[in-house]
Parts: C-alpha cells; sequence; structure tokens
C-alpha cells in the first residue's frame, strides 16, 4: 500500500468517525455546553496578538468584554440560566476591565479613561450588592439582627 492510499484511508476513516458521532450527538451536546468558546477565542486571541506586539492597545477593550462576556456567559450556561439574575452587573464589569487594561498597557495615560473603568467597576460592585440584598436581602438582615443581638448580650458589663 502506497502513501497515497493510506492518507486517503484516514480520511476517509476520520470522516466516518465525524458522521457517526454527529448522529449520535456527541456535536450537538458539545455545542451546546461549550458554545460560550466560541466568543472566548476571540477574546484571549486579541490578547496574544497585544502582548505579541501585533495589535495596538486599543484592542484590549474588545479583548476583555470578550473574555469576561464568554466567562459569564459559561457560567450561565452550565449552572441554569437563572444565575443570569444575579451576574448581570458583570457585565458592565467587562466594559471596566477593557477600559483598564487600555489605560494600564496604552500610551495614553489619560485621567478620563481610569476615572470611566473605575467608575463602572463600582457601579457593577454596587449593582451586584442591590441585586444581592433584593433577593437574598431580608436573610442577611435577619443574619445581621441575630449577630448584633449576641454581641450585645455578651458584652454587658457584669454586675456583682
Amino acid at each position: 500500500m502506497n502513501k497515497q492510499s493510506a492518507a486517503v484511508g484516514v480520511l476517509i476513516l476520520a470522516a466516518g468517525l465525524i458522521i457517526l458521532l454527529g448522529k449520535l450527538g456527541v456535536f450537538a451536546f458539545i455545542g451546546a455546553l461549550f458554545w460560550p468558546l466560541i466568543i472566548l477565542i476571540p477574546g484571549i486571541l486579541l490578547h496574544v496578538l497585544f502582548f505579541g506586539r501585533l495589535l495596538p492597545a486599543i484592542a484590549l477593550i474588545p479583548a476583555a468584554i470578550l473574555t469576561i462576556v464568554s466567562v459569564i456567559l459559561l457560567i450561565g450556561n452550565w449552572f441554569d440560566w437563572g444565575v443570569m439574575k444575579y451576574l448581570w452587573p458583570f457585565f458592565l464589569l467587562a466594559v471596566s476591565a477593557g477600559l483598564y487594561e487600555y489605560y494600564i498597557f496604552g500610551q495614553i495615560r489619560s485621567r478620563g479613561i481610569w476615572t470611566a473603568a473605575v467608575a463602572l467597576a463600582i457601579l457593577s460592585v454596587v449593582l451586584f450588592i442591590f441585586t444581592l440584598l433584593w433577593s437574598w436581602g431580608i436573610y442577611i438582615i435577619a443574619i445581621a439582627l441575630i449577630a448584633v443581638g449576641i454581641w450585645l448580650v455578651w458584652r454587658r458589663p457584669r454586675f456583682r
């Protein structure tokens, strides 16, 4: 058997395996589970191209946004989409991270870029805290009241 027929045989074998796995639903399962990687790969690629000195620093803004958004979508995809009611403020954090990377690694050290990055990060954290308080607030208030009550009981002066 010559090398050409062996190569054709390997290609036919690979095509048959791909068709069989596709009919068994393997690719549908992988695609349904890992589709956010389609967003993650360009984000990481933009980071690699910047640090390889092939792209300007402005490419870090979409790189960070794509990377963080894909991680948020992966979490939503893996742990049920109901978790997005808590994670939505992190979309603002993605923009903040992109601006912050541009501020750190870019040639221009604009105070406006830094201010926007910090403001968006603070807003994201505050909105995340409000989201948690809105859903778990009564439990947090109850635990805080119990903790203050215990502290007051143990702290009271002991009279003889």
